[in-house]
This record gives C-alpha cells, structure tokens and sequence, in this order.
C-alpha cells in the first residue's frame, strides 16, 4: 500500500504539526473566549500582509458580514467592527479538527451574544476554520453562524422557538 503522505511530510512531523496546530487553535479560541484584549487576539495571527477575516452572511444583514477583510488594518478594522456592535459571553470551544497537512483546523464554538444598540441577545453555535502559517500562526479566519439571529437582534427583535 503507497502512502499518502509524502517523503518530506512523515507520519512523526505530520503529528508534531497536528499537536501545534491544535494548540494554536486552542490558544486563539481561548483569547477570544476570555475577551482578551484586540492586540492579544491580533498577536495570533501571521505577520504576512495578506492575512484575512470572513465571516459568510449577506452583507445587507451586517457590516461585517459577506465580504473578507484583507490586510493587518482591515482584519483589526473587523475585530473593531465586531466589538463596538457585539458583545458576548459563554464562549466555549470543542470539537476541533485538525488538517496537518493542510494546516487547517475547524472548531465549532457557542456563546451567548448581544447587539449592544438594542441590548437583544441570542445564543448561537458557530464554526471557525483557521488557516496557519508555518510558524503556526493565523492565515485565514472564516466564520460561519447565524446571521438569522443577529439580523433580528439589529433591528431589536426576538428570535426564539415561539416566533418560528
């Protein structure tokens, strides 16, 4: 049987880069989690100009939504947006997996959040895939969750089981 894995990516690097990965998503997660301050969750990231931030949604529903922030001063233009309309809590992580060889890891999170204009809150499952570096540091910061739910707490509406 031929190895997928090639002569310069052995199964002992392949799973000393599954660890790293894990743990750089685990330390990334954790920042966000505690509400670490912008530079911290920012220190996660590559040092490479063309890093980037996306959270999927129509943009019509959200200013962060549907488009990527790309660039150091746009993906913290992101976390700034993010930041002055959110604010949540709760934030757990689980269920991370890992692509060594692709340098991928995929976590779903869930928190509690609120649109700080209407003061509306909404619990939400979410899922990031974060793309790394070499150096084990964040290249691509894809989100996707509920814009359903946040759409509603913009415009100061409930979104719960009874108006489905």
């Amino acid at each position: 049987m031929t190895s997928m894995i090639g002569p310069t990516c052995t199964p002992t690097i392949m799973a000393s880069h599954r660890e790293k990965l894990q743990s750089a998503a685990e330390a990334f997660c954790e920042a966000f989690s505690q509400n670490k301050d912008l530079d911290t969750i920012l220190g996660h990231f590559s040092s490479q100009d063309e890093i980037c931030a996306i959270e999927y949604g129509l943009p019509k529903l959200a200013p962060f939504l549907g488009r990527p922030f790309v660039g150091k001063d746009k993906v913290r233009g992101y976390f700034e947006t993010i930041g002055a309309l959110l604010s949540y809590s709760e934030i757990r992580f689980s269920e991370y997996v890992v692509d060594a060889e692709s340098l991928k890891v995929s976590v779903k999170g869930n928190g509690r959040f609120m649109w700080k204009s209407t003061g509306v809150e909404w619990d939400e499952v979410f899922t990031y895939t974060l793309d790394f570096d070499d150096a084990f540091k964040v290249l691509r910061y894809q989100i996707w969750a509920d814009s359903g739910a946040a759409y509603p707490a913009r415009t100061g509406q409930t979104c719960d089981s009874s108006t489905i």
